[in-house]
C-alpha cells in the first residue's frame, strides 16, 4: 500500500469540492429546534395516490428490472405529459430515457457529449452539481454571472462573449435554483438566436417547471430551432413532492438518446420497477394536487418577499420554484458569516449564495417549501439577527 491514500485517486474526483449545501444541513441537523430553509425538498408528502399504486405494485410483484429506459407505459404518459403541458413532442420508444433523478439525467447528457477539455456554459448562480457533473464527464464548467440588476436573467450578450472556439453546450435552468428567475419565450428566443449561431447543444434543466407562477413556463424545446439541439431534463421530485423517489426523465432527438441509451445501459440498468408504476399514476390522476401545491407556494413565495423587504434584505420576486434569494449585503457579512452566525444565533438554516458560484456572493438561498407557520418564526428570527447586525455596524461607525 502507499503512504497517502490520496495518490490513489483521480485529479477530478480529488479537486471536486462536498456540496456547500449539505454542509449547512448537516450542520442544522446536528442542532435542536432549528428551522431550515436550507434543502431545496417540498415539504408536502407524496400524494396519497401514487403511494398507494406503487404499495399495490409491490403487492403484486413488480419488483423486477425493466427495460432500460424505462416502462413503456411510463414513457408513453411522460411523451404525453410533455405535448399536453408543454407542447414539444417526443417519440416515447426512442426519444425518452427515465433516470434515477434529474441529477442522473444531466450526468448522462454530460458524459454522452463532451469530449476531454470542451467547455459547457453555465448560468450562474447555479446548482452546485452542475458543474462538478461537466469535471466529471471531463468537460471545462465555465460560469457566467448574472445580476440582480437584471433579475438575475443572463443576456445573449453575456452568453456570446464567454463563447470560445471549445464551447460545446450551455446549461441553462428555468425556473432557477437558486435565484427563483424564470426565463420567458421571449427570453429564451434571444438565447436561441446565440446558439443557434454557434452551433451549441442546450442541456435544459426543467426540474421546476410546475412551480411557476406569474407567466407560463416556455421549454427550451419549444423555441424554433433549439427542438433538435436540446437535451431537455425533468422529473418527479419538486412539482409531484416525490424527492426521495428518484425518479427523472430526459427527453431529445433520437440521436442524443441512442448514445446516452448506451452509457445508461452500463452504469444503472433501469430505475425500480415499483417507483415507475407509481410515476404513471402521478401523470394520470395527480394534476389537482399538483395546482394545489403550486397555489400554497405562491402565496409563500409572496409572504417571504415581502417580509424580506421589510425587515432590510433586499429581495427580487422569483417567478417560479420554491426559493427567494435576498441580499445580505446590508448585514456587513459575507454569505457564509450570515449563514453560520444566523444559525448560531437564531437557529434557522439558510444556504450561503456563494456555493452557486462567484456571482451568489451576497445573498442566501432561503426554501419556502416548508409550512407558513415555520416561515413566520425563521422570519422574526431573522428579523431580530438583521436588527442586531445593525445595532453592531452603528457601534462600529
Amino acid at each position: 500500500m502507499r503512504n497517502e491514500y490520496s495518490s490513489y485517486f483521480s485529479q477530478t474526483a480529488k479537486e471536486i469540492q462536498p456540496s456547500g449545501i449539505r454542509k449547512f444541513f448537516d450542520l442544522a441537523a446536528s442542532m435542536e429546534g432549528v428551522i431550515s430553509l436550507g434543502v431545496g425538498e417540498p415539504d408536502f408528502v407524496t400524494p396519497w395516490n401514487i403511494r398507494e399504486a406503487t404499495i399495490l405494485s409491490l403487492e403484486q410483484g413488480f419488483t423486477s428490472y425493466t427495460a432500460n429506459p424505462g416502462l413503456l407505459e411510463l414513457r408513453q404518459e411522460i411523451s404525453k405529459y410533455l405535448q399536453n403541458r408543454f407542447s414539444v413532442q417526443y417519440n416515447p420508444k426512442n426519444q425518452v430515457i427515465v433516470t434515477v433523478g434529474a441529477s442522473q439525467a444531466i450526468d448522462l447528457a454530460f458524459r454522452a457529449i463532451l469530449n476531454q477539455g470542451e467547455e459547457v456554459l453555465i448560468v450562474e448562480p447555479a446548482f452546485v452539481a452542475y458543474a462538478p457533473l461537466v469535471a466529471l464527464a471531463g468537460g471545462k464548467p465555465v460560469p457566467v454571472s448574472t445580476s440582480p440588476e437584471n433579475g438575475f436573467k443572463v443576456t445573449p450578450e453575456q452568453i456570446e462573449a464567454a463563447i470560445t472556439e471549445k464551447t460545446k453546450a450551455i446549461l441553462i435552468c428555468s425556473p432557477n435554483n437558486p435565484t427563483g428567475t424564470m426565463l420567458t419565450r421571449d427570453d429564451l428566443t434571444e438565447l436561441a438566436r446565440i446558439i443557434e449561431k454557434h452551433d451549441l447543444i442546450v442541456v435544459s434543466d426543467e426540474i421546476y417547471a410546475e412551480l411557476s407562477y406569474d407567466e407560463t413556463f416556455t421549454s427550451f424545446a419549444a423555441i424554433d430551432g433549439m427542438y433538435e439541439r436540446t437535451i431537455l431534463i425533468n422529473g418527479f421530485s419538486k412539482g409531484f413532492a416525490m424527492t426521495g423517489w428518484r425518479l427523472g426523465f430526459l427527453a431529445a432527438p433520437v440521436e442524443f438518446v441512442e448514445v446516452m441509451l448506451k452509457i445508461y445501459q452500463y452504469t444503472t440498468m433501469c430505475a425500480p420497477h415499483m417507483l415507475q408504476l407509481g410515476a404513471i399514476e402521478a401523470l394520470r390522476n395527480t394534476y389537482h394536487e399538483v395546482e394545489e401545491m403550486r397555489k400554497s407556494y405562491r402565496r409563500r413565495r409572496n409572504f417571504m418577499v415581502q417580509t424580506l423587504n421589510e425587515i432590510g434584505l433586499d429581495c427580487h420576486i422569483p417567478g417560479g420554484a420554491f426559493y427567494v434569494f435576498p441580499s445580505i449585503r446590508s448585514t456587513g457579512l459575507s454569505s457564509e458569516q450570515f449563514a453560520e452566525e444566523l444559525l448560531m444565533a437564531e437557529k434557522v438554516a439558510v444556504v450561503p449564495g456563494n456555493v452557486f458560484g462567484e456571482s451568489g456572493e451576497g445573498y442566501v438561498r432561503c426554501s419556502y417549501a416548508t409550512s407558513m407557520q415555520q416561515l413566520q418564526e425563521a422570519l422574526k428570527r431573522m428579523q431580530r439577527f438583521v436588527e442586531s447586525r445593525k445595532l453592531v455596524l452603528q457601534g462600529n461607525s
